[in-house]
């Protein structure tokens, strides 16, 4: 078209001003260069609200968070239930898959809290690249942790962005309630601790206390730490118990004097407790457990047990001894101090109260309160099968590692009914060890109710019993405990002390090898299991103290003959001396 007719006709057309500048841009020569700006104009507009409906998507994703935590993204995060996380004071640039390596880094006392802090950070940066805003982080003074506040008012504790982002009405509708990430992650990651997060611990120290199932415990222990090739805190020069009844010190575990051994596990012999020299030799994250008996069941089992000890050898019952007590009781005499308060006595405290002392309350707080500074766990023999239950939650182990058979446990014929009033004596008499088993009693359903629960506890106790069933119609020849008469083995006797007949088993002699040395393990009395992880940790000394009772044999022999002969000696001298006499009184007569 001519450019004079082109310049006619866009000046005779009365059209609106938006047209004619369209005609005029598509008549101009730049024509395709308005064409590209409408489309890019476009394509802004598609993409603003492409991006608007993902960060709906994300904020609708968010609101129906469900995170499923598993050991491979916390790394070991037992502690952390004990620990407090702080989300505002630890944002930096790094990673999560570099934090969550260098996490593995840490101690053991650190697991848990600072892969907690990472994966939580990382869902906030989420969060907040959803909302398209930047965090700035609300400080809140060390040590000082704000109260939750009623109304509209703003967590303190939550990044700035997150607050701003829980008063807006957003892309999705309401938010007013929706959690934040961090707290409500947290909550997950606390009720998965007892499941998938847990890590079994190693470290064990288990105060054996004295005729209340704990030779069965420490049975479990010898297992498990066998099993695991754990370290053993044995006592000194092959012996049986760590120097009962004197206080616990560190040298009286073999290897920390000579330094042979350098990380102890797992301490569970016979001691006096000493939390200071325990200390000197257990590592800091040590789980500390121990377990009480009622004092009145307790009492006729030790005195049935010790009957030979000062105390109890002139009475002819229990009854008898109860109501002279004090007459027959002295403190300085060795070995009286099981007749009284063996409990507090096996704990370190001082047993030589009286019932009717004026301080006996302020003595048990102490007690008590110090027990529950020093351990994680008390169990209670009554409910052994539900102790056993706690104890594998509390370490985190598997129903398989608390199975057990009874050990050292005495035949029913030798228990005594008791009288209907010598339960109030025992009371009156351990009055110390009363109080610690009253408290102890019930805090123990109290960590039933926080760490298991009473339905879960029903069902694991029963799978435990019904295991055990299992084990002895596999292992045990009779199925059941036998006296020491019946037992086959004499590797399989246990110690027989007092008046009290303590059973063994028979093992099924139609059982495989392999099934054969793990039913062993379950019957071996505790004095053969010690001798036989003395002899394997320390092999070389096992060996010296072998030979050294060889040599000392012939001596022993030589000495029992040699008493005897002098035994028969004598004996000759004074039927000489006696039919002298006799003769002579004869003579005189006859005289």
């Amino acid at each position: 078209m001519p450019s004079s007719a082109r310049r006619r006709w866009i000046t005779e057309q009365p059209l609106s001003f938006g047209t004619s500048c369209v005609r005029r841009g598509l008549c101009s020569r730049h024509h395709s260069l308005w064409i590209l700006l409408i489309l890019f104009v476009i394509c802004i507009a598609v993409q603003t609200f492409v991006a608007s409906q993902a960060r709906s998507d994300k904020l609708t994703e968010l609101t129906h968070l469900r995170i499923t935590v598993n050991k491979h993204h916390l790394f070991t995060l037992w502690k952390s239930l004990h620990s407090t996380s702080s989300l505002a004071v630890q944002q930096d640039g790094r990673s999560l898959q570099t934090e969550r390596t260098s996490d593995l880094h840490h101690h053991n006392g650190e697991y848990g809290k600072r892969s907690d802090d990472i994966l939580l950070r990382h869902v906030d940066k989420i969060f907040n690249i959803a909302t398209g805003s930047q965090t700035e982080t609300i400080k809140v003074s060390p040590g000082k942790r704000p109260l939750a506040k009623l109304g509209n008012e703003p967590n303190p504790e939550l990044p700035r962005s997150l607050v701003l982002h829980r008063a807006r009405k957003g892309l999705t509708g309401r938010t007013d309630n929706l959690p934040c990430p961090s707290s409500f992650l947290k909550a997950h990651i606390n009720s998965a601790h007892t499941s998938s997060t847990c890590h079994p611990k190693s470290h064990i120290v288990f105060l054996k206390t004295h005729k209340t199932a704990s030779s069965t415990i420490l049975n479990i222990l010898y297992r498990y730490g066998e099993s695991k090739n754990l370290t053993f805190a044995l006592p000194l020069n092959k012996q049986s118990q760590l120097f009962y009844p004197f206080s616990f010190e560190s040298r009286f575990v073999e290897g920390v004097s000579s330094r042979t051994v350098r990380e102890f596990h797992i301490m569970c012999n016979h001691m006096r407790f000493n939390k200071p020299e325990v200390a000197k030799v257990m590592p800091e994250n040590t789980f500390y457990f121990s377990i009480l008996r009622n004092p009145v069941n307790m009492m006729e089992s030790i005195f049935m047990y010790y009957k030979s000890i000062p105390a109890f050898s002139n009475a002819h019952n229990l009854d008898e001894f109860l109501d002279n007590g004090w007459k027959n009781y002295n403190s300085s005499v060795s070995n009286n101090h099981y007749a009284h308060n063996i409990l507090a006595f096996d704990f370190g405290f001082d047993n030589n109260i009286a019932a009717d002392a004026e301080d006996i309350e302020e003595r048990a707080s102490m007690a008590i309160a110090a027990i529950e500074r020093d351990f994680h766990l008390i169990l209670i023999t009554e409910y052994f099968d539900e102790s056993m239950i706690l104890l594998k939650h509390a370490l985190c182990w598997a129903l398989e590692d608390v199975v057990s058979f009874k050990l050292n446990s005495r035949r029913q014929p030798t228990h005594h009914p008791l009288l209907a009033n010598t339960a109030e004596k025992i009371k009156r008499w351990n009055a110390l060890d009363w109080r610690i088993y009253l408290h102890f009693n019930t805090s123990f359903w109290h960590k039933v109710n926080s760490l298991v629960g009473q339905e879960q506890m029903k069902r694991e106790v029963s799978q435990l019993r019904e295991l055990q069933a299992k084990l002895a119609n596999t292992c045990l020849k009779d199925g059941g405990a036998v006296d020491p008469s019946q037992i086959k083995d004499a590797r399989l006797k246990p110690f027989q002390y007092g008046s009290a007949v303590i059973q063994g088993y028979n093992l099924n002699p139609h059982i495989d090898r392999q099934t054969k040395t793990k039913c062993q393990r379950l019957i071996t009395p505790e004095l053969q299991y010690t001798e036989h992880l003395y002899t394997q940790q320390f092999p070389e000394l096992a060996a010296k103290h072998i030979q050294a009772m060889r040599n000392a044999a012939p001596q022993r022999q030589h000495s029992e003959r040699t008493g005897i002969r002098r035994m028969a000696s004598a004996r000759e001298v004074h039927h000489r001396q006696f039919r002298r006499h006799t003769f002579s009184n004869l003579n005189q007569k006859a005289s």
